[in-house]
C-alpha cells in the first residue's frame, strides 16, 4: 500500500515522503491518526505540485541547518548538578537540561530533537549527544557533568 506522509513518522519516513507500508498499518493506524493519506493518482499530482513550490524553502532550511551544524560541531557544554560525595548525581541528566545549556550558549534547540547516546546519566563525567537539526543533518557535541559548587 502506497501512502503520502503528512508528518514525520519514526522509523518510516519524513513529511511528504511517499512510502510503501503493509495495508493494515496504513489503513488501521497511519491514515486514521492523520499521519498519512492514501497515495492515489490525484493525491500524487497534488503532492508533486506542492513539492515543486516547496523546493526553494527546503533548500534554504537545509542551508541554515548545515550552517548551524557547523557551528555546533565540537561544542563542549558544562552542566553543574548536585552530587553525592562518590560522584553519583541526585536524579539524572536529561534532554531538558541539555536544551537549557544549549540555550545559554545561544542555540535554541527543542529538547525533542536532542539525542543522548547514554539514556540514563547518573554519574559525573564526560558524555556525548547529538542534535537532529533537519531530516538527515545532525550535529554532535559533548558535555561534562560536574559537581555544583555550593
Amino acid at each position: 500500500m502506497e501512502i503520502i506522509l503528512k508528518q514525520d513518522v519514526e522509523n518510516l519516513g519524513h513529511r511528504d515522503d511517499i512510502v510503501n507500508v503493509k495495508p493494515g498499518y496504513g489503513r488501521n493506524y497511519l491514515i486514521p491518526q492523520g499521519y498519512a493519506i492514501l497515495a492515489t493518482e490525484t493525491a500524487k499530482k497534488i503532492h508533486a505540485e506542492n513539492m515543486k513550490q516547496r523546493a526553494h524553502k527546503e533548500a534554504k532550511l537545509r542551508e541554515e541547518a548545515e550552517a548551524l551544524a557547523a557551528k555546533m560541531e565540537g561544542l563542549e557544554l558544562t552542566i553543574a548538578t548536585k552530587t553525592s560525595s562518590t560522584g553519583k548525581i541526585f536524579g539524572s541528566i536529561n534532554t531538558i537540561m541539555l536544551a537549557e545549556a544549549l540555550a545559554a550558549k545561544g542555540f535554541e534547540i527543542d529538547r525533542k530533537n536532542i539525542l543522548m547516546k547514554d539514556k540514563s546519566i547518573k554519574e559525573v563525567g564526560k558524555y556525548n549527544a547529538a542534535v537532529r537539526l533537519y531530516k538527515n543533518i545532525k550535529a554532535n557535541f559533548s558535555f561534562n557533568v560536574i559537581t555544583e559548587a555550593e
